[in-house]
């Protein structure tokens, strides 16, 4: 199985190559990996002492941040490496202030693997919520490096589970203990015979509760905003936007939209721009204007969502019309905000609580959203309960940061 694993993987990175040609996402994903080793061999020094993180993508690596950082306090003898998988985590965090070195993890062949856990040889491994590398974690096992899930999730549809996972089974064997999301999550590693299994929690909470402690202040927004309700809509995509649009622009309510694309193309951006009535303007055009003079602002940058929901009155997050679903809730949750969706968030533990405990509303059409906005415009008391219930949930959940550190300090 690992053999044929393995000419498949080098098949599919064949055949990246080529896609390369036509996608430059997928030639960011090739090509950002061709340094990667001399990267590692130039930052890291045989007498060196490492801790290796591994994310997925941007969520990942926001999910493990704050395990980063206390590791980062406990151990400051360490140099803390980050990979990526994905360019839209790489990109985006690639000059992070967290890690001596962040690169793109190299494809998962076993001569990859070894090359890697050379240059780095880490003392402690930790892979964040999912992905499972075969080779990497059976070069870990072979060189007994102590290995870490955390913030992790199991489903029964996963193969893990299935009559022909023995491959992935396997390779489970590499972790010296598993910190997960969920008690089904535990009952499932459990019924493969783990024990070494605790129940954490999720890390993005301990993430976003440490965001209310910093400076959220942006003057500009304060400036448009101008003491007015105001709407964030967060990560949105074309389906979203369709519906927020048509509400915006036959909105005779006085209030202020603030709009930060999930994709923030120069022409998507504009045919955004041209399809609102009201007086709209761009980030990227407000150095010179009065912005307290328009209604709706276009957030064309990255890196700043987070505190604009600081001022949300309500808040739209993106997403619940696509697939694989909506985008990260709790972000404007811990500042007790009010929060409209679309109906696909089936695959988020967090999504489903706050629906059921009614901070969050779910919407699948026009009608629906207009209901939803109307509502939690007009009714202060209905806004600020929903808030509440938000900022609450957020409160309640933090804590899986300490759990996993106590556990990782009792098995030194």
């Amino acid at each position: 199985m690992l053999l044929l694993y393995t000419i498949l993987l080098y098949l599919a990175s064949q055949i990246l190559k080529l896609l390369a040609l036509f996608s430059p996402k997928i030639k960011l994903f090739v090509e950002g990996r061709i340094p990667v080793f001399e990267t590692l061999a130039s930052k890291i020094k045989p007498e060196d002492r490492t801790i290796w993180f591994h994310a997925a993508s941007l969520g990942e690596f926001e999910q493990g941040l704050p395990v980063m950082e206390k590791i980062k306090v406990q151990f400051p003898k360490h140099k803390i490496i980050v990979t990526f998988f994905s360019p839209s985590g790489y990109e985006v965090r690639k000059n992070n202030t967290i890690a001596d070195v962040t690169v793109y993890l190299p494809l998962d062949t076993k001569s990859n693997a070894k090359q890697f856990l050379e240059l780095v040889h880490p003392d402690l491994v930790f892979f964040i919520k999912y992905e499972y590398w075969p080779n990497y974690l059976n070069e870990l096992k072979y060189l007994g490096i102590k290995t870490y899930l955390i913030s992790g999730v199991f489903r029964e549809n996963q193969a893990f589970f299935k009559w022909y996972g023995g491959f992935y089974r396997s390779a489970l064997k590499t972790f010296n203990y598993f910190f997960v999301q969920n008690e089904s999550s535990k009952k499932l590693l459990q019924s493969l015979g783990y024990q070494n299994v605790k129940i954490s929690g999720d890390t993005r909470f301990d993430r976003v509760v440490s965001i209310l402690e910093r400076d959220n202040s942006l003057d500009f927004i304060e400036n448009f905003k101008n003491k007015s309700t105001t709407v964030v809509i967060g990560s949105s995509w074309p389906k979203d936007e369709s519906l927020l649009v048509d509400y915006i622009n036959k909105s005779n309510e006085k209030v202020k939209f603030i709009i930060a694309p999930h994709n923030i193309k120069a022409k998507q951006i504009q045919e955004l721009k041209n399809s609102i009535t009201k007086k709209a303007i761009l980030f990227s055009e407000k150095s010179t204007i009065d912005l307290m003079l328009y209604d709706v602002l276009i957030v064309d940058t990255i890196g700043i969502l987070t505190k604009i929901y600081s001022y949300a009155d309500i808040a739209y997050v993106g997403g619940g019309f696509g697939n694989p679903g909506v985008h990260n809730l709790l972000e404007p949750a811990t500042f007790g905000i009010p929060i409209v969706i679309g109906p696909n968030y089936s695959h988020f533990a967090e999504a489903i609580a706050l629906v059921h405990q009614e901070g969050c509303v779910s919407i699948k059409n026009q009608n629906e959203l207009n209901d939803a906005f109307s509502n939690l415009i007009t009714n202060d008391d209905i806004r600020h309960e929903k808030g509440h219930i938000c900022a609450t949930f957020v409160q309640m959940n933090k804590g899986a940061t300490e759990i996993i550190l106590n556990q990782i300090e009792n098995n030194k």
